[in-house]
């Protein structure tokens, strides 16, 4: 159902990914895009969360 995109991005002394997710709300049924900046290891967990 949703769309994984992953964009890596690095800083001086971390290193960091944007991840953006689509979900669909249950009052009106339309889509929005949630996105977050965390480390990789947490990408996965935030992906599958709902």
């Amino acid at each position: 159902m949703a769309k994984k995109t992953v964009a890596t991005l690095q800083t001086a002394s971390k290193r960091l990914t944007k991840a953006i997710k689509m979900v669909k709300s249950p009052k009106t049924g339309a889509y929005t895009f949630v996105e977050s900046v965390m480390a990789p290891e947490l990408v996965d967990s935030f992906l599958t969360k709902k």
